[in-house]
């Protein structure tokens, strides 16, 4: 035991000075084998060498968080191609089937061009649902080259009905493989038909990464045409993908390697937070919803949303913009339009070209959703006001993007969902907030203002991802609004020029209560505006004056109007360090509480005062 111990040290440190200084010469999949230890025990080993020597740098941080997301999704999609199979293929089909066609032979096959093909197709190697929609791409071309003898229903009848047709096989012989097009489309997707049903997933998203990716992808690795992959060159194929990324290799899954078996206990301990620590919990680890289809239980979710929305404008929202002083459907339609274009340029990027289609049909989801809660907005904005002319807010560049951000985070975290996403929590992707700011060039304290608003506009959303937009609004708060390019600054900067202080703290003894305010998203990128109930007589409500910006010459012996989005803000900030503080204080100076007090006072102080401090740091810096 004290020998396997030691050598399992050993494989940790050479992995973590490997990563450090690049010289990383083997495959994850060849250390974990040199030391005889599981991917889950290996993390689970990391993690406690990190804890007792403080030794692992961001950078091994980087490449250990990868590589895990990455064994939950193959782990994940492996499981669900078993039990796929195990539904399509007979057992013991006929004797007339013969031994080159084995169940064996017909799982690694399937398997093999998968890993293939979400290796060459993807760039960004974590993303569940796609990597899911491949698979069902690669079941789908093998059942309908397997002889209706291996197949059990509903499968056997479609592929005899397109052979029958004559559709499914005679493509594939012909010398073209790009003419197995939309002429043969009715019988040649009636197998995905069968596997998106039996799996809960969108036939439209599933026939575009078919059409769009995954025959390029048979394309381009010179498939016979006339039959089978063989085996061997497609194993060869991926021996060269696999050396060149060093990391797993997903063909031991089909032998149920013992280094890519999950160790439950070590991954559940792995992922569990101090709320979750309850020992009781380990007889109760199995999930009630498999990885996959929780993620697309979720895109369900949201389909059913936007079922009856568009990716137009509403008669009721053309009426809003009719009601304008500036008519602002012309920006806004050429403003979806472009940033149209910057999300799917942005998205194929990270993803993987092959992949541009699938950003375009996630964006015109976003901005269904977009114009369903901007028609919602705007009904709640009427009631409030009981006014009809919203012409400053909707030709409000700020505001348009902001919200249709919003409307892409809901989309882009629905899909995002990762293969160890179990409670709800999000875990981050390559397309993880704040992905969608930097692709709209957004400044993320811009973004906090719709937030609250959009939760409260849309209430459809699921738990999940109210809790995700909150986590979200959180990270602006404590750090990514303070960032040196962000307008907080400036605005803080003008409050106090004005007021002399941001805002008058609230006493400690608040704190712990909800936040309780009437703003609105138009309240916030309006800012300063006049309250309603003390609206001037012969002004429109559309208040035309510049926001959050200092008065003009012509109203300076008025007094200034505070600013609506940074009082919110800073009351949102007091709010979340101020539960952090509390939580520190109580597990470290309990014994000591009239120190709590003079600590918030100063912290106060440091914000209000000592802002700059705050600058590209995160609020539990300043906190600590």
């Amino acid at each position: 035991a004290y020998n396997k111990k030691k050598k399992e040290t050993w494989g940790v440190c050479i992995f973590i000075v490997a990563i450090d200084l690049d010289e990383v010469t083997f495959t994850f999949t060849e250390l974990l084998k040199s030391i005889n230890i599981s991917v889950c025990t290996f993390f689970q080993f990391l993690k406690e060498v990190d804890v007792n020597m403080d030794t692992v740098s961001t950078k091994v941080d980087s490449t250990v968080s990868k590589l895990k997301k990455k064994y939950d999704v193959l782990l994940a999609l492996y499981h669900r191609f078993e039990r796929t199979c195990g539904l399509i293929y007979l057992e013991q089909p006929s004797s007339e089937i013969s031994a080159e066609l084995s169940s064996v032979l017909v799982l690694k096959n399937y398997w093999i061009t998968f890993l293939l093909a979400k290796g060459k197709v993807l760039q960004m190697e974590d993303d569940l649902v796609i990597s899911f929609h491949l698979l069902l791409c690669v079941l789908d071309y093998f059942i309908k080259l397997s002889p209706p003898a291996m197949l059990k229903e509903p499968y056997k009848s479609a592929v005899t009905a397109a052979t029958v047709n004559g559709s499914a096989r005679a493509p594939r012989r012909g010398q073209n493989r790009n003419t197995r097009t939309s002429k043969h489309i009715d019988t040649d997707t009636k197998v995905i038909e069968i596997l998106c049903k039996e799996h809960d997933c969108n036939l439209d998203e599933v026939k575009n990464v078919y059409f769009t990716s995954f025959i390029p992808f048979l394309n381009s690795i010179g498939v016979a045409s006339n039959g089978l992959p063989e085996v061997d060159v497609l194993s060869k194929q991926y021996d060269e993908l696999y050396l060149k990324n060093k990391d797993i290799d997903a063909r031991l899954f089909l032998d149920h390697d013992e280094t890519l078996q999950p160790d439950v206990i070590a991954c559940s301990q792995l992922e569990r937070t101090p709320q979750k620590n309850n020992p009781d919990e380990e007889v109760n680890l199995i999930l009630p919803q498999t990885p996959v289809r929780a993620a697309m239980n979720t895109i369900q979710q949201l389909m059913m949303i936007l079922n009856s929305a568009t990716d137009k404008p509403s008669d009721t929202l053309m009426a809003y913009f009719n009601n304008c002083t500036v008519n602002p459907k012309d920006s806004i339609l050429k403003r979806v339009e472009s940033l149209g274009h910057t999300f799917k340029k942005k998205f194929a990027e990270a993803v993987g070209q092959g992949c541009a289609e699938i950003g375009s049909q996630r964006y015109k989801l976003g901005v269904r959703l977009y114009y369903r809660v901007m028609e919602s907005m705007l009904k709640s904005e009427e009631e409030r006001l009981s006014v009809h002319n919203f012409s400053k807010l909707l030709n409000d560049n700020i505001f348009h993007t902001s919200l249709l951000a919003c409307a892409l985070e809901v989309v882009m975290a629905t899909y995002g969902r990762t293969a160890s996403q179990s409670d709800g929590t999000s875990a981050e992707t390559d397309l993880s907030f704040p992905w969608i700011l930097n692709v709209f060039d957004l400044k993320a304290f811009d973004f906090y203002k719709v937030i609250e608003s959009f939760i409260k506009a849309e209430p459809s959303l699921t738990r999940d991802m109210i809790k995700h937009l909150e986590r979200c609004e959180h990270r602006i708060m404590e750090s990514l609004a303070w960032q040196s390019d962000s307008p907080l600054f400036d605005l803080i900067k003008q409050s106090k020029e004005r007021e002399g202080q941001t805002d008058q703290p609230e006493p400690a003894s608040t704190l712990n209560l909800p936040l309780q305010h009437n703003h609105t998203a138009a309240d916030l990128y309006l800012s300063p505006v006049r309250s309603p109930k003390k609206k001037a007589p012969g002004h429109p409500q559309s208040a035309t004056s510049n926001p959050d910006a200092q008065p003009s010459a012509t109203s300076q012996t008025q007094k200034p109007q505070k600013s609506t989005s940074l009082s919110l803000f800073y009351k949102k900030v007091y709010r979340l360090a101020y539960l952090r503080l509390h939580t520190l204080f109580f597990r470290l100076l309990s014994e000591h509480p009239d120190l709590e007090p003079l600590i918030w006072t100063l912290f106060q102080h440091t914000l209000q005062n000592e802002y700059e401090l705050m600058r590209d740091r995160h609020l539990d810096q300043v906190t600590l």
